[in-house]
């Protein structure tokens, strides 16, 4: 063990954490592959995965892969991977996490990937690559994506997931593997049937064979994730200096809630993710949809009125009134009447702890995090809404005021050069065309595909809400907005 490693020791043990001094990870066994190293998966996942192992389980440690970056492995490999999860809240707790045992990085040796995915003791594969990863236009696989493209014509250097999966099971089923389960993390909807699509696609270019192997032997599912997570800076890196007397070059922050609900579709062995804390569950649907139209939506909603307000962080945000009451009726009054929620979940109730979370000081998320890819995360935020509000007759007004915010948003943030998104110079070129813009960038933003597109009156609403915010202070037509809903309150 390096030295370092137990400097992470002797800091769990003086500062109470529940982990590395309760299990020996010299005796964990790698069982789960894990694409996508961000926070988020450092703060949820990997977490779970710890309180599993420290309750004895020895053969569900985690293999993470970078998908581009060497950066992460770098930092943490001379730490032993191990690092701290900081939640924030009224008090701050430390947590020493140990789960993850090595990071390889796709780029630099894709057959070592491809031989983990093939790896009999890999049960697993789980995956956090956000919305942009899974290389989808209006919901669906884009087969003309140059990357899926390259990998539909070879599978030595996949550039996605599907073209490492594709080439795993190739690998795996030549050696007479066992079955494996595959489990998407990300907050997309039915985001393990688009992998199985992927991954069957390419299966079927490079290897039938492979592929009906695969029908048997490989399972795809879908899970319902939920932890808000900021980026890491300085100031959390001083926090754990200070509380610990330990340098991590990358610890992890989070909120105190943590939700993981798991489509119970597992081809072999089955994590026991319920014994800490997790839920299995036959239709994970409702759950993906409840999250994706409520907190994310609202999370999407509050950053870019925040934007445009001029706040830097969700928080900040919040604080100002007007945001608050419009984020709040917008999810009470467009998106509840027309949602369909899990039995157990109740929609006074779920909005007011997503308020109360995103309130949280302690934790600075800034509306620049949640806006990166704002293109991609909409399509399934805010647009299924606007089509379900319009075909039950319902009102509408709240959303298309926000849809105008984000044409605004867009507009700006490629002014000022702060727009981070996949479309940048899609959405750039139709910047330069002039003419019809509210159309030109909801277009390339997918919205064709959706009803509302078509739909003149709601169309006509957001020209107009985007004429009055361009033209208006965003605080002054946010309030007199909400004036007017006062006075007519379904208008």
């Amino acid at each position: 063990m390096k030295p370092n490693a137990y400097a992470f020791k002797a800091a769990a043990a003086q500062a109470g954490t529940v982990n590395n001094g309760l299990y020996d990870r010299e005796d964990i066994q790698p069982g789960i592959l894990h694409f996508g190293m961000g926070n988020f998966h450092r703060c949820h996942q990997a977490v779970y995965v710890d309180k599993l192992l420290s309750q004895g389980s020895t053969d569900w440690g985690i293999v993470g892969v970078s998908m581009r970056s060497a950066k992460l492995r770098n930092q943490l490999a001379p730490q032993d991977f191990l690092y701290t999860q900081v939640t924030l809240s009224e008090a701050t707790e430390f947590r020493i996490v140990g789960s993850i045992l090595d990071i390889l990085v796709a780029p630099e040796n894709p057959a070592a990937v491809i031989d983990r995915v093939a790896h009999g003791s890999i049960k697993l594969v789980t995956s956090t690559i956000t919305e942009k990863g899974y290389c989808l236009s209006s919901g669906q696989i884009d087969t003309e994506h140059p990357d899926i493209i390259a990998d539909g014509e070879s599978l030595e250097s996949p550039k996605t997931i599907y073209g490492y999966l594709a080439a795993g099971l190739i690998q795996r089923r030549k050696n007479g593997g066992a079955p494996l389960s595959v489990l998407c993390c990300d907050n997309i909807q039915s985001g393990g049937a688009h992998l199985q699509s992927g991954v069957r696609m390419l299966l079927l270019k490079h290897d039938k064979d492979s592929a009906d192997w695969a029908t048997q032997q490989v399972s795809f599912a879908s899970s319902m994730v939920d932890r808000v997570s900021p980026a890491t800076d300085e100031s959390l890196k001083q926090l754990v200096r200070t509380a610990l007397n330990l340098e991590d070059a990358w610890p992890v922050a989070a909120e105190p809630f943590s939700q993981w609900v798991i489509e119970d579709n597992f081809a072999g062995a089955r994590p026991p993710f319920d014994k800490v804390g997790a839920l299995f569950t036959d239709d994970i649907s409702l759950y993906e949809q409840t999250k994706l139209r409520f907190l994310n939506a609202g999370h999407s909603i509050i950053s870019v009125l925040g934007y445009l307000a001029g706040h830097p962080s969700v928080h900040q945000a919040l604080e100002q009134t007007s945001i608050q009451d419009f984020v709040v009726r917008a999810l009470h009054e467009n998106v509840l009447p027309v949602a369909t929620m899990p039995p157990s979940f109740k929609g006074d109730e779920y909005i007011d702890d997503i308020i109360k979370r995103f309130k949280n000081s302690a934790l600075p998320y800034t509306v620049a995090q949640v806006n990166t890819d704002s293109s991609q995360k909409i399509q399934q935020r805010w647009f299924p809404t606007v089509d379900d509000a319009l075909a039950r007759n319902a009102d509408t007004a709240m959303i298309s005021f926000v849809i105008a915010a984000w044409v605004l948003f867009v507009q700006k943030a490629l002014l000022a050069g702060e727009l981070n998104d996949p479309l940048g110079e899609e959405f750039l070129a139709a910047q330069n065309q002039g003419g019809d813009i509210i159309h030109r960038l909801l277009e390339t933003a997918g919205a064709s595909q959706f009803e509302f597109f078509s739909s003149s009156s709601f169309m006509a609403s957001v020209l107009s809400h985007y004429t009055t915010l361009k033209n208006t202070d965003t605080s002054a037509a946010l309030t007199q907005f909400l004036a007017r809903r006062e006075e007519v309150p379904h208008a």
